[in-house]
Parts: C-alpha cells; sequence; structure tokens
C-alpha cells in the first residue's frame, strides 16, 4: 500500500519533472480525500458493466481510473459499486464522469473522485475497453502508472514516488 500522507502539492514540489497533473476538476465523493497506488483502467460510455466487473477483480489498493467520456447524463459508479471498492480495499477510483448516491459513498472508507453527480443509472450492456491506457484531463492514464489524490489535485507518475 502506498503512504496516503504524501501530499501532491509536495510531489510537485519534488518530482516536477517526473509528473503529469490532471487538470481536469473533479470532485470528492469518498470518505478518504487522500489516496494513492497503481493505476487500473476501464473506458466506457454511459455504461458501468466494466466499472463493476473492474471494482471486482482488479488488486487491492488499486486506483480504478474510469474514462466515461466526459459524460454527465448518468452515473457510473453509486454506493452499491463503492461497497465494493471499500470490502476489497481499493485505494480509490477516479471517473471522467459522474456518480450518484453521494451521501453513501461519503460514508466509505475509499477515495472517490468524480466530474459531478447524476440520480440516473447507466445502462448495462458492458460495451467499452479494459487495462488500456486512457487520456482525459491532460493525463495519459497507463495501467501500473501511480495515482496520487488529495485536496489539491491529482498527478500521475510512471513509478511509486514515496517509500512504502
Amino acid at each position: 500500500m502506498i503512504d496516503t500522507s504524501v501530499k501532491t502539492a509536495d510531489l510537485c514540489d519534488d518530482f516536477s519533472e517526473e509528473l503529469q497533473v490532471c487538470y481536469l476538476e473533479l470532485k470528492s465523493y469518498g470518505g478518504k480525500r487522500g489516496f494513492s497506488g497503481p493505476i487500473s483502467t476501464v473506458k466506457v460510455f454511459e455504461d458501468n458493466v466494466l466499472v463493476k466487473r473492474a471494482l471486482q477483480t482488479i488488486p487491492e489498493g488499486h486506483v480504478l481510473v474510469v474514462d466515461g467520456g466526459g459524460s454527465k447524463r448518468c452515473a457510473l459508479l453509486g454506493d452499491r459499486l463503492g461497497e465494493i471498492a471499500e470490502e476489497r480495499k481499493l485505494a480509490g477510483v477516479i471517473i471522467n464522469g459522474c456518480v450518484r448516491d453521494t451521501a453513501e459513498l461519503a460514508k466509505l472508507n475509499v477515495g472517490i473522485l468524480a466530474l459531478g453527480s447524476n440520480p440516473l443509472k447507466s445502462i448495462k450492456r458492458g460495451a467499452g475497453e479494459e487495462n488500456i491506457a486512457i487520456t482525459f484531463g491532460e493525463v495519459k492514464w497507463i495501467p501500473g502508472h501511480y495515482v496520487y489524490a488529495d485536496e489539491d489535485g491529482v498527478v500521475v507518475a510512471e513509478k511509486p514516488l514515496v517509500k512504502q
């Protein structure tokens, strides 16, 4: 598990040449404000079947990064999927899209960042891609690279930047 007490501002001070900074304004919905870990990815559009599958299968301590195409027309994660992330001890979930059940998500011991909230659930077709490089927020999110998130923002590095 990566040290979650590390501040993104300090990482930027010490490793600015090695970092990508996410320039998308994401809101925090989970109970943990700061989190970090290796990246796992899914790319979907208004369909959360692969999001659920990833939450059930990626390793403990990982951060699931979901490229939902920036759609705000439905939620890709709600309380039930958030509970899966918490139970499986994932470090966090970052969504280029929306969440719902925000009051319940705030009680979970997991970091959750998203563009916003929408009460409408997604479709369930299973379309999308898993474990691929995705790009949003001017960051290339590559499975196995490391993400660090806190109240100041989100940064990504090719390798861990702090000792475990």
